[in-house]
């Protein structure tokens, strides 16, 4: 036991600092070099720094890599690229609400995010290693299908109606590409967030060069996903 909490505490404080800086240092790509996921960085973004809201988001994946640790004894990946740096952020953004100081500060989510990765992923080894495997078993059965409602179809849904409080071409370019992300990928949250981001860009400075790559470069992601998951061929079936 002494050995799963010291590893699991520099692997949770490493991974965790090194995750939420990574996403922190998206927000001056390209004129920095940043080490982050996009969908952290759009999630991150949808969340428009309340705390509460960080907090909440994290919270909604937590059940569900809760679940895998203690029936199968595995993280998922949700611990580091959603959970800790929504929760890092939203620890910040408790004392500070400027977005500028807290979120897209490197150094500080970088320490935040250590604790915070520390703490989770503790919790997590330990939990999974002290459950009786009868208990994990059940817990797996009731956690693992209530998470799985958690994220498809409730999570989609919040995004959905963010996106229509946030405006009207945003809404349109969310429900775009939230039911393309969904008929594609099973889950409709990706395509919610970069309608998000691109409804939000166009809505500020219109259809200009930025806009216009990133639909493009969207376009392509959606097409490049859509044939290595066969859903052409699924298309082509249908008729």
């Amino acid at each position: 036991m002494i050995g799963i909490i010291i590893k699991s505490i520099i692997i949770g404080a490493v991974g965790g600092g090194a995750i939420a800086a990574g996403a922190s240092r998206m927000f001056y790509a390209p004129e920095i070099q940043s080490m982050g996921a996009f969908r952290t960085l759009g999630e991150l973004n949808a969340c428009k720094g309340d705390a509460v809201t960080h907090f909440s988001f994290g919270l909604g994946f937590f059940f569900n890599a809760a679940a895998s640790a203690v029936g199968a004894g595995a993280l998922t990946q949700d611990v580091f690229h959603r959970i800790i740096p929504n929760w890092a952020a939203g620890v910040l953004l408790l004392k500070n609400k400027s977005v500028k100081e807290t979120l897209e500060d490197p150094a500080k989510m970088f320490i935040s995010g250590s604790v915070i990765g520390a703490v989770t992923v503790l919790f997590m080894n330990t939990i999974a290693s002290v459950i009786p495997k009868v208990a994990a078993v059940t817990a797996k059965n009731i956690l693992g299908p209530a998470s799985d409602l958690m994220i498809n179809p409730i999570m989609p849904i919040i995004f959905w109606l963010a996106a229509l409080d946030s405006g009207k071409i945003t809404g349109i370019w969310a429900t775009i590409l939230g039911g393309f992300s969904h008929m594609i990928m099973g889950n409709a949250v990706p395509g919610l967030v970069l309608g998000i981001l691109i409804g939000q860009s166009v809505e500020s400075g219109g259809y200009n060069k930025s806009v216009k790559i990133m639909i493009g470069v969207v376009t392509v992601l959606f097409v490049v996903i859509a044939y290595f998951r066969g859903f052409f061929d699924k298309l082509v079936g249908i008729f």
